[in-house]
């Protein structure tokens, strides 16, 4: 497989990006050896409340936590119009010569339960790799149970063929019990964001004071 084949491609609404965000992204890195993980904030969420921060706030801060040097953003979905699909978002890719068979989309295995009703599933599936990455209450391996019509597709990361068909990588690895829900609501309280959040991103949204009224 090549270089380029190894890229991670981790979205979400990042209200703001947080702890368990980072550990998503470092588990599956160092489960599939991805060379690169791109944050990708996006626009118009379809499966959750719309964001409270600013979109330009929301890709700022993902900026600040993309800290490490494998780490990376793109405003792909931020520059779009429309819902932001990750359906759509490949197609974008392919568009500009993007190979989707170098890509695995990173997701929790808390979002990844809802998979059946994404926009375009099935052709998804068939398009490009998933790495699901357990979440606390949520472990990676008990989706062959919950999604048993996926099962066949589920592998684990030591027995991954990149260059085979499509493929669910479960990754059952430890990540911060860390929501936005719950950082937005510590920001109300006066609570310290100390554990839940990079420094940095702590620090631009005491400076640019976001979420004090949520």
């Amino acid at each position: 497989m090549t270089t380029s084949a190894r890229r991670g491609w981790l979205g979400g609404t990042f209200d703001p990006i947080h702890c368990g965000h980072l550990d998503v992204a470092r588990a599956a890195h160092a489960a599939l050896g991805l060379n690169r993980v791109t944050l990708v904030p996006s626009s118009i969420p379809p499966h959750r409340p719309q964001p409270v921060a600013s979109a330009a706030d929301r890709a700022a801060m993902a900026q600040l936590a993309a800290s490490e040097p494998w780490l990376e953003v793109s405003t792909i979905e931020l520059d779009g119009r429309g819902p932001s699909y990750t359906a759509t978002t490949m197609d974008r890719l392919a568009a500009l010569g993007v190979d989707l068979r170098s890509l695995v989309v990173i997701t929790g295995a808390d979002a990844f339960v809802g998979i059946l009703s994404w926009h375009r599933v099935d052709e998804l599936l068939d398009r490009v790799s998933f790495a699901v990455v357990s979440r606390p209450g949520h472990p990676a391996p008990a989706l062959r149970t919950a999604l048993s019509a996926l099962a066949p597709r589920m592998v684990s990361p030591e027995s991954w063929q990149p260059s085979s068909h499509p493929s669910i990588v479960l990754v059952d690895a430890p990540t911060a019990p860390v929501s936005s829900t719950m950082v937005r609501a510590a920001i109300a309280a006066g609570q310290s964001l100390t554990g839940l959040v990079p420094e940095a991103v702590e620090a631009y949204i005491a400076a640019h004071g976001l979420y004090t009224g949520t």
